[in-house]
């Protein structure tokens, strides 16, 4: 059965902890047979964790989870399936990143070719859709993050008061460097209103270190692998 294994920051350090305030590992159940593991994200809306898979080989068809207090469920509590509209012709689909600011469910895509751009979209309420510069900046640089940042192991999350992007460093299973929104100009930018490394403690040896997911409750800053 597909899982994730938690992490949560731990308050006054540089260090999200395996377990740390956490439930360690979650089921996931329920999911259709053509769910794709290897496409996913999370967000948490103030009253449900929800956690997200492209279908299949789609580029514009989501399954939704949530949380049902032992697993993330299919179809729990949720909109079952979802579909993006008006996505740019070079929006990237081979990954995704998700969040909830208090007004707006958002969704997110790289710029094929170019993965410090990212698309933006919103959920269009009472639908099924997320739209493509709905009640959103259409388009958002990634600026200042260091050579050595890993684009393609990245994630976002609204804590309240900033939204945050997270990428993971090349080469390094530990390490996430992070930037938040800049409103001045209108970019994410590394270190802006952040710390600008954190550190990963006591990973378990059977996490897929090949993506992750992040989001904020409320109350921790949580980050997720999946379990091979």
């Amino acid at each position: 059965m597909p899982s994730l294994n938690q992490f949560a920051y731990v308050a006054g350090t540089n260090n999200y902890k395996f377990g740390h305030n956490s439930i360690p590992n979650i089921p996931i159940t329920n999911a259709p047979n053509d769910t794709n593991f290897e496409r996913w994200a999370m967000l948490q809306d103030g009253s449900a964790y929800r956690l997200y898979f492209f279908k299949g080989s789609t580029n514009n068809i989501i399954y939704q989870f949530a949380f049902n207090g032992s697993s993330y469920e299919f179809g729990h509590n949720s909109i079952p399936e979802l579909t993006l509209i008006d996505a740019p012709e070079d929006a990237d689909a081979s990954s995704l990143a998700m969040l909830y600011d208090g007004s707006d469910y958002r969704l997110y895509l790289r710029q094929l070719g170019e993965s410090n751009q990212l698309y933006q979209f919103a959920w269009v309420a009472g639908s099924s859709t997320y739209k493509w510069g709905h009640n959103s900046i259409p388009k958002i640089p990634v600026t200042g993050f260091p050579d050595n940042a890993d684009r393609n192991r990245w994630a976002m999350l609204h804590d309240g008061s900033a939204y945050r992007y997270y990428v993971m460093e090349l080469g390094n299973n530990n390490k996430l460097l992070q930037g938040s929104f800049n409103g001045a100009t209108n970019s994410y930018e590394y270190a802006f209103n952040s710390i600008p490394e954190l550190n990963l403690v006591d990973t378990p040896s059977d996490s897929d270190l090949s993506q992750a997911g992040m989001l904020h409750d409320g109350r921790d800053y949580r980050f997720y692998f999946f379990k091979k």
